[in-house]
C-alpha cells in the first residue's frame, strides 16, 4: 500500500505554502526509509505539530529530521519522538522543541540503536523538569557531547549540574554550555575510552574478515547508576555488547570489542544445538558455561591463531586469588585458555586434563556438559558457597552464556540468517468462516509474517480437541506501564516497568478441598463472627432523644409514667438506619522464589501456608458476600513483573479460581511497586465505596536489575500513595520477622502487621479480614 501526498489534503491544506514546499522536497527521501505506517506517522506528527501555534520553523524541523532519524535506527521511534516533542509544549518554548528535533538525527546517529533513542527522549524531559534553561545550551553542544560520552555519561554530567546549580540560572546556563570549569571537569570525569558508535564500522569488517559472514552489533547501555556496563549478551542471533569500553590494563578499548565481538560470534558459528539445563543447579551451569567458552574458543584458534594472544591478554586470574567459587572459574577460565599459565592445584590439573582428552570431540558441546558437571562436583570439596550473582568471570569480553541453553527452541538457520530479514508480524482478527476458508496453516509459529486471532475456540473435528488444547501456549496480556520513583533523584522514571498479566495454572482440586477439612475447626470458630458481619438491611434504633420518628410503643409507656407519677423517659425517638457493606476487597500474593522456602521447624512451605490462609480467606468473603479478587505477582526484572489473577472480581469462588490457587507457584522475584500499582489499578474499577488492597509478602521488595536496597522500598512505599489518592486503602501481612524496620515505612502505621509464627496465618488471616472491614 503506497501513501500519496494527495491523500492528506485535509492536513496540507492548514499548511503553509513554505512547509508544504518543505514537504514536497522531502517527501521523496522520506518514502524511501519509512513505510506506509511509517509515513502516516510522519504526516501526523506534523499536523500535531502544527496546532500546537508555535509557529513553521517548529514544523519544518520535523518534517526535515525525522527522515533522517528514521534512516538510522528505524521508523519505531517516529511516534515516541512525536509524543515526547508533544508532551514538552506545556514545559518549554517551540524553539526548544526545535532545537530537540535538530538534533535527534545526531543522538539517533551517536546511540545506534531504538531504545537507547527512546531513554534518551526520556532524559531530556526528566531533564527539564529539573534543570529547564539548561537544556536549550545542552541540545546546543549534544554533537561534542555525544562525541565523548555515553548516554549514561551524558545523563549523570547533566543530573549533576541540575542538582549543583538548581537556583542559579546563570551559573547552570554556563554549565550546560560548557562554559564553566567544573562542566568540563565532570565532562573529563565521565567521559569513557572508546565508544562503540566510533568503531563499530571496523569491528564489523574485522568479523567479516574472520568469519566470511556479517553479524550485526547492538549497543547496550547499562551505566545509567554507575560507570559500569552490561555484559555481553546473544539474543535473537544478535550481538549486543555495551556501548563504551575503557582501556584496560593496556589492551585498548577497540581491541576490547574486537575480542568480545569475536568470543560471541565463536558461539554462534560454533553451537549447532543446544545445551540441555534439566536437572541442573546454579554451579553446575557456571561451570559448564566456562567448559562451553573454552570449547568455542579452541575452536575459533584452530583456524585463527591469533585470537589466543587477543584473549589471553584479558585473564588476569592468578593461583593466588582461591577466595570465592568465582576466583576459582577465572583460574579454570585462564588454564583452559592459555597453555603457558602456570596453576598446579588439583583441580585446575584435573579440569586441564578432562579438557585436552576431548580435543578430538571438540565440535560436540555434549563435553561441556560432561565435563563441567564431574568438575562442579569435585569444586565443592573447596567448601566455599556460590553465589549466582557475583561468583562470575571476570574477563570483560566474555558474555553470559544466555545463548546456549535449552530454555528455548534453537534454530541454526535463524543463528545464520539474523538481522537479513526483518519481517513485522501482523495480527488479524477475524471470523470463524475467515478461518476455515482462508487459513494457509492453523499451526504457524512465532516467526509467521500474519497470524490470525479467532475470538472462540477453534475445534479440530478429526483430533476431536482444539487447537488450544493441542499447541495453544499461555496467552500473555497487552503490556501495562507504570512509573517507578527514583529516590536518589527525586523523580518519577516514567514508563519504567512493564506489568504481563498472565492466566494461573491449573492444579489438584482436592488440595482446597482437603484444606478445607483441615480447618474445619477455625471455621466453625469464625461462623458466628461471619454471620454478624452480614448485612441485616433496614434497622431500626429506637430509644434516641433526637430521630426521623416517634417510637409509638415508648410514648404510649412515656404518657403511662406521666399518669402514674413517675419521672417518663424521654427517649421516645427512633431511626431507621440502612445496615448494608460496601466493600471490595483484593488480596495480592508475593509469590516470589523465596515462598517455596519451608518454614522453620515445619513440613510445610511457606507458599503452602499463603494458600491455606488464602482458601479460609475466600470462604470467609464469600460468605459475607463482598466482592473480592485474589491475584499474584512476581518479576524477572522492570520489563517483566508478571501478574497472574487466580480470582477476579466478576467471578464466583468455584472450582476454576479454586484450582488456580491450588495451581500457583513460587519464582523470580518481588518487584512490589509495580504490582501494588496494577492491582490498584482493578481496585480503581470497582464501584464499592470502600476499597481494601491486602499485600500478603514473605519479604523486602526486590529484583534482579535493582543493586540499591533502597530503590524498591522508596518505590513501594511511593506506590501506596498513589492507589491511596485513588481511594483505595492497603494492609500488609508480613511473613518476615525482619520486617518491622522496613514495612511499617512503605505501608504507614498501623498498616501492616508482622505474623511471627507463620504457621498462624490461615487462621490470622479470616480475623484479620473481619477487623479491618467491620
Amino acid at each position: 500500500m503506497a501513501i500519496h501526498l494527495d491523500d492528506y489534503a485535509d492536513i496540507l491544506d492548514d499548511f503553509s505554502a513554505h512547509l508544504r514546499e518543505t514537504l514536497e522536497m522531502t517527501w521523496h527521501d522520506a518514502t524511501r526509509v519509512l513505510s506506509p505506517r511509517g509515513l502516516d506517522n510522519y504526516l501526523k506528527g506534523a499536523a500535531a505539530l502544527r496546532r500546537l501555534g508555535k509557529g513553521d520553523p517548529l514544523v519544518a524541523a520535523w518534517i526535515d529530521n525525522v527522515p533522517r532519524v528514521a534512516k538510522e535506527i528505524g521508523e519505531d521511534v517516529v511516534a515516541e519522538l512525536a509524543s515526547a516533542a508533544l508532551n514538552m509544549a506545556s514545559k518549554t518554548s517551540g524553539a526548544v522543541i526545535e532545537l530537540l528535533l535538530a538534533t535527534a538525527p545526531t543522538a539517533a546517529s551517536r546511540l545506534g540503536d531504538a531504545e537507547l533513542f527512546n531513554q534518551y527522549l526520556v532524559f531530556v524531559n526528566q531533564l527539564l523538569a529539573q534543570a529547564p534553561r539548561g537544556v536549550r545550551p545542552m541540545l546546543g553542544q549534544l554533537a561534542r557531547l555525544f562525541g565523548q560520552l555515553t548516554l549514561g555519561g551524558l545523563r549523570r554530567w547533566a543530573l549533576w549540574g541540575a542538582h549543583a546549580h538548581r537556583t542559579d540560572y546563570e551559573d547552570q546556563i554556563r554549565y550546560f554550555g560548557l562554559e564553566s570549569k567544573e562542566s568540563l571537569a565532570m565532562l573529563q570525569k565521565e567521559r569513557r575510552g572508546t565508544l562503540l558508535v566510533d568503531v563499530q564500522r571496523r569491528v564489523n569488517m574485522y568479523l567479516r574478515a574472520l568469519w566470511g559472514r556479517d553479524f550485526f552489533i547492538r549497543p547496550t547501555s547499562g551505566d545509567f547508576e554507575s560507570r559500569e556496563g552490561l555484559k555481553p549478551y546473544i539474543e535473537g542471533y544478535l550481538l549486543h555488547v555495551p556501548d563504551a569500553y575503557d582501556d584496560v590494563d593496556g589492551v585498548s578499548g577497540l581491541e576490547l570489542y574486537r575480542a568480545t565481538a569475536a568470543h560471541c560470534a565463536a558461539h554462534i558459528v560454533e553451537t549447532r544445538v543446544p545445551i540441555s539445563a534439566e536437572a541442573l543447579n546454579p554451579l553446575q551451569m557456571a561451570v559448564i558455561g566456562v567448559i562451553e567458552d573454552a570449547r568455542v574458543e579452541a575452536l575459533a584458534i584452530r583456524r585463527f591463531p591469533g585470537l589466543k594472544q587477543l584473549w589471553s591478554r584479558l585473564h588476569a586470574a592468578t593461583p593466588a586469588r582461591h577466595a570465592s567459587v568465582g576466583d576459582w572459574l577465572d583460574r579454570l577460565a585462564r588454564a583452559l585458555l592459555d597453555p603457558g599459565y602456570d596453576d598446579g592445584d588439583r583441580w585446575i590439573v584435573h579440569g586441564r586434563a578432562l579438557f585436552a582428552e576431548a580435543r578430538d570431540r571438540m565440535h560436540d558441546n555434549q563435553i561441556s556438559w560432561d565435563i563441567g558437571v564431574q568438575l562442579a562436583h569435585e569444586l565443592l570439596d573447596k567448601r566455599l558457597a556460590f553465589h549466582p550473582r557475583t561468583d562470575v568471570l571476570s574477563a570483560l569480553y566474555r558474555d553470559d552464556n544466555r545463548y546456549f541453553w535449552a530454555f528455548e527452541e534453537f534454530d541454526f538457520d535463524k543463528a545464520a540468517s539474523a538481522g537479513f530479514d526483518v519481517v513485522r508480524q501482523v495480527r488479524r482478527h477475524v471470523n470463524v468462516m475467515e478461518m476455515v476458508n482462508e487459513v494457509d496453516n492453523e499451526f504457524a509459529g512465532d516467526d509467521a509474517n500474519e497470524v490470525w486471532v479467532l475470538g472462540s475456540e477453534f475445534h479440530l473435528d478429526q483430533e476431536g480437541c482444539t487447537i488450544n488444547e493441542r499447541e495453544g501456549r499461555e496467552p500473555v496480556s497487552e503490556p501495562y506501564h507504570y512509573a517507578e520513583w527514583d529516590h536518589q533523584i527525586q523523580l518519577e522514571r516514567p514508563a519504567w516497568a512493564t506489568v504481563l498479566e498472565r492466566r494461573g495454572k491449573f492444579g489438584d482440586l482436592a488440595a482446597i478441598d482437603r484444606i478445607t477439612a483441615r480447618y474445619r475447626r477455625e471455621i466453625q470458630r469464625m461462623k458466628f463472627l461471619l454471620d454478624a458481619m452480614q448485612p441485616q438491611g433496614v434497622q431500626r434504633i429506637r430509644k434516641l432523644e433526637d430521630g426521623d420518628e416517634i417510637d409509638v410503643n415508648a410514648a404510649v409507656a412515656g404518657f403511662v409514667d406521666i399518669r402514674m407519677k413517675r419521672q417518663p423517659d424521654l427517649r421516645i425517638m427512633m431511626r431507621s438506619v440502612r445496615k448494608t457493606r460496601d466493600f471490595s476487597i483484593l488480596v495480592l500474593l508475593d509469590l516470589s522464589e523465596s515462598t517455596n522456602d519451608r518454614v522453620a521447624g515445619q513440613d510445610h512451605t511457606v507458599l503452602q501456608l499463603t494458600r491455606e490462609a488464602c482458601v479460609l480467606l475466600a470462604d470467609a468473603i464469600a460468605k459475607v458476600g463482598d466482592p473480592f479478587a485474589i491475584h499474584g505477582f512476581c518479576s524477572n526484572g522492570r520489563q517483566d513483573v508478571q501478574y497472574l489473577r487466580f480470582k477476579d472480581f466478576s467471578e464466583a469462588w468455584g472450582d476454576e479460581p479454586k484450582a488456580r490457587l491450588a495451581g500457583m507457584r513460587g519464582q523470580l522475584s518481588t518487584r512490589m511497586g509495580a504490582a501494588m500499582r496494577h492491582a490498584g489499578h482493578h481496585l480503581a474499577r470497582q464501584r464499592s465505596a470502600k476499597r481494601l488492597l491486602i499485600v500478603i509478602t514473605d519479604g523486602e521488595p526486590a529484583d534482579v536489575d535493582v543493586r540499591d536496597p533502597q530503590y524498591l522500598r522508596a518505590d513501594a512505599r511511593k506506590a501506596v500513595e498513589e492507589i491511596g489518592r485513588e481511594g483505595v486503602s492497603t494492609y500488609c501481612i508480613s511473613l518476615d520477622p525482619r520486617a518491622d524496620h522496613y514495612v511499617s515505612r512503605i505501608f504507614g502505621q498501623n498498616r501492616s502487621m508482622v505474623v511471627d509464627h507463620v504457621q498462624r496465618l490461615p487462621e490470622k488471616l479470616p480475623l484479620l479480614y473481619a477487623g479491618l472491614t467491620r
